[in-house]
């Protein structure tokens, strides 16, 4: 393989992890499995085509970015470098915005990426909320709201040792105002405080953390597990 094929080959991957990455963030209660969904590659596919093109464009051009006169590889992996990274910020910029009803439209590069970027957002959460659904209506079956509401997020919070304060402060918010809510039968508040915390610590720590307190989350008239 030449330099120049290994350059794009270079832009191409970094494209692609930018992308993943974004994407990686958005899903925290179990990233690899949304990666792995056709909306989510579709959209990693268009940032690593994206900085295909921004590499194409700027050897074009001729940009160095100020690397020029330091020595050809210095010169080639900066164009690298700006066009794997950088071609997402490029495309994301907006020329101006307009007003269409009760949402903002941006005009420019930034809202041809929106429109997939939303288009591929919600096709992933449409795949992960089936998903979700599975994990919390097998694991808070028999639970009562009022036992699991006293111990289970305190427990999960013990298990994690590096949630922000942030994350916590929302989380608590969160099940506070849940809490507050009479116009929700407690056997789907259940499964929202589920939920809630699913967000936070993912399937991997809330199910064995459901399993481990069980018995002590079951209402009294049921008993413990045999």
């Amino acid at each position: 393989m030449d330099a120049s094929a290994l350059d794009y080959v270079a832009a191409a991957l970094l494209g692609g992890l930018v992308g993943a990455g974004e994407l990686f963030s958005r899903y925290r209660d179990a990233p690899g499995s949304a990666l792995y969904t056709r909306p989510a590659l579709f959209y990693i596919a268009l940032n690593t085509v994206a900085s295909v093109v921004a590499l194409a464009l700027t050897r074009a051009f001729g940009w160095t970015f100020g690397a020029s006169g330091k020595g050809d590889a210095t010169v080639r992996w900066t164009q690298v470098l700006v066009a794997g990274i950088g071609a997402m910020a490029l495309f994301r910029t907006s020329l101006f915005t307009v007003r269409a009803g009760d949402r903002d439209i941006a005009v420019g590069p930034g809202g041809f990426l929106q429109v997939f970027r939303d288009g591929a957002d919600r096709a992933v959460d449409r795949v992960r909320a089936q998903a979700r659904d599975g994990v919390v209506a097998e694991i808070m079956k028999g639970i009562s709201y009022r036992r699991a509401f006293e111990s289970l997020p305190p427990y999960c919070m013990a298990l994690m040792q590096n949630v922000p304060d942030e994350e916590q402060t929302r989380l608590r918010q969160a099940l506070a105002t849940l809490d507050k809510d009479n116009m929700i039968e407690e056997s789907i508040k259940v499964r929202i405080l589920a939920l809630n915390l699913l967000n936070v610590v993912g399937s991997n720590v809330l199910v064995p953390a459901v399993q481990s307190l069980r018995d002590e989350m079951k209402p009294p008239s049921l008993g413990p597990v045999e």
